[in-house]
């Protein structure tokens, strides 16, 4: 019975460099794999083109070109007809002389109809104003898609490494029960010959029992991540592929990458834009102040005038400048334009507090990035001392010089060690993803990713200069 302590040991060696395998793949390159939902590259695709989280943040894009169209329509005419008609009675006495009256009464259906249009010569700069206020929150709304497309692909990537970092996981536990039972069934035969007491055996079932609720455990978790996957990306997971760091995409140093996230990251450049926003909100309201000047033409043509039995037919047309020139309107322009001012200094504040959070990021990001690529050699080092380990302690448990015990204890370090591995390899990846995303690259073009890139100033140049229509551009 003492040699079946060294077949289990050569068996659980063949099973367990199997995992290890399993684990580390997932540093392995899987740029040369085609794109499809199951590698990180296709899920990152999918969930570009498909997140519903996404797709709102682009429709709202698209609202927000509308107030360059409504800015622009200052600088445009204004017209509008009106018509009216209907029966009227009439009666009126009238007194000629000294006790002589006349009366006339009757009935008529008068009808006017006309035309006036309107034309705004100068708005005290506000409709300038708006217009270029209008198109810097067009920016900022394009940026804050951007920052919108980086959380998803960030999301993304970090639920596939997830799911494969929780199904090696649940594999390791699984294998590990399956050498527990061997173990257990080994120390029961040891025991009915007499080589091993009771207490061996309790300690083996114990482990087991043990191991088995690992498992539960790690299917809990895999399920959940399953269901995360299946939230971000927009399908079930088959059997996913290695995945890969993206550190060539980086800045190589943790200065460049402070001075790059400070100065791109889509939340910094949002900011900025929203400072513009307010710069231009105040000298719109500040517009309120000048004198306003407009040229009105219109035209009327009447059909038996109401009021009146005795007129057949005219017509009124005219064009007329009209110059109107502010005093006082109760004091609620300026204080619109203290407002607006105070407005300005908060995004001004905000501007630098989005700077500040970008290199807390950068720095946050960088940091783990090099802890976790420390992280791998150490546990690497790890597994491969605790696999020595486990041969060693099983060789001296078979001429006795070890308890089953020590051999328990040798197997647990060395499935903690490997759950160590395989998640230090997921955190390599996801540190990666995380730091490009705070310098402000992570996106399709940077990625490769092969999927049509959303362009945002396609819809903008479809409707900034429409004058009418009630469709969108993409027929709804």
């Amino acid at each position: 019975m003492m040699g079946l302590g060294l077949v289990m040991s050569r068996r659980g060696v063949e099973r367990w460099v199997g995992v290890a395998a399993l684990g580390l793949t997932v540093s392995v390159t899987a740029f040369s794999l085609p794109a499809y939902a199951d590698t990180l590259l296709g899920a990152l695709t999918q969930a570009y083109g498909s997140n519903p989280s996404l797709n709102s943040q682009r429709a709202a894009v698209r609202a927000t070109d509308e107030n360059v169209s409504q800015a622009l329509a200052g600088y445009r005419p204004k017209i509008s007809a009106t018509a009216t008609g209907g029966e009227q009675s009439l009666s009126t006495k009238t007194k000629i002389a000294p006790g002589i009256y006349s009366t006339l009464s009757g009935y008529n259906s008068p009808f006017q109809a006309g035309i006036t249009a309107t034309q705004t010569l100068f708005d005290g700069f506000q409709t300038p104003n708006r217009t270029r206020e209008a198109e810097s929150q067009v920016q900022a709304a394009r940026e804050t898609l951007r920052n919108a497309e980086q959380t998803v692909l960030l999301n993304a990537a970090t639920a596939y490494m997830n799911l494969l970092r929780d199904s090696a996981i649940l594999d390791l536990q699984r294998r590990n029960v399956e050498v527990l039972q061997e173990q257990l069934r080994q120390t029961r035969d040891r025991f009915n010959v007499g080589e091993v007491t009771r207490t061996d055996v309790a300690q083996a079932e114990s482990r087991l029992a043990a191991g088995r609720s690992q498992v539960l455990t790690a299917e809990a978790n895999y399920t959940s991540s399953k269901a995360t996957y299946r939230q971000v990306i927009g399908s079930e997971p088959g059997k996913l592929a290695a995945g890969t760091p993206v550190d060539r995409f980086s800045p190589r140093t943790l200065a460049q990458s402070i001075s790059v996230g400070t100065a791109t990251n889509p939340a910094v450049t949002s900011a900025q834009f929203n400072v513009d926003v307010a710069q231009l909100a105040v000298k719109v309201a500040e517009g309120a102040l000048y004198p306003t000047l407009s040229v009105q033409g219109s035209f009327q043509k009447s059909f038996l005038a109401i009021g009146q039995l005795n007129q057949l037919e005219s017509y009124d047309a005219s064009l007329l400048g009209t110059l109107s020139v502010p005093i006082y309107q109760g004091g609620a322009e300026y204080s619109v334009i203290r407002q607006a001012k105070e407005t300005l200094g908060s995004r001004r504040l905000d501007l630098d507090t989005a700077r500040d959070q970008a290199r807390q990021n950068v720095v946050q990001a960088w940091g783990q990035l090099e802890a976790a690529k420390a992280n791998i050699e150490a546990t690497q080092a790890q597994v491969q001392a605790s696999e020595i380990a486990l041969n060693g302690v099983r060789e001296e448990a078979r001429v006795g010089q070890r308890t089953t015990l020590d051999v328990l204890n040798a197997q647990q370090e060395l499935v903690n060690a490997r759950v160590s591995l395989v998640s230090a390899q997921r955190d390599r990846v996801v540190a990666s993803y995380t730091l490009l995303s705070t310098v402000g690259r992570l996106s399709p073009q940077v990625l490769g990713l092969h999927v049509p890139v959303y362009d945002a100033r396609v819809h903008y140049h479809q409707v900034r200069d429409s004058w009418a229509g009630l469709r969108t551009p993409d027929g709804r």
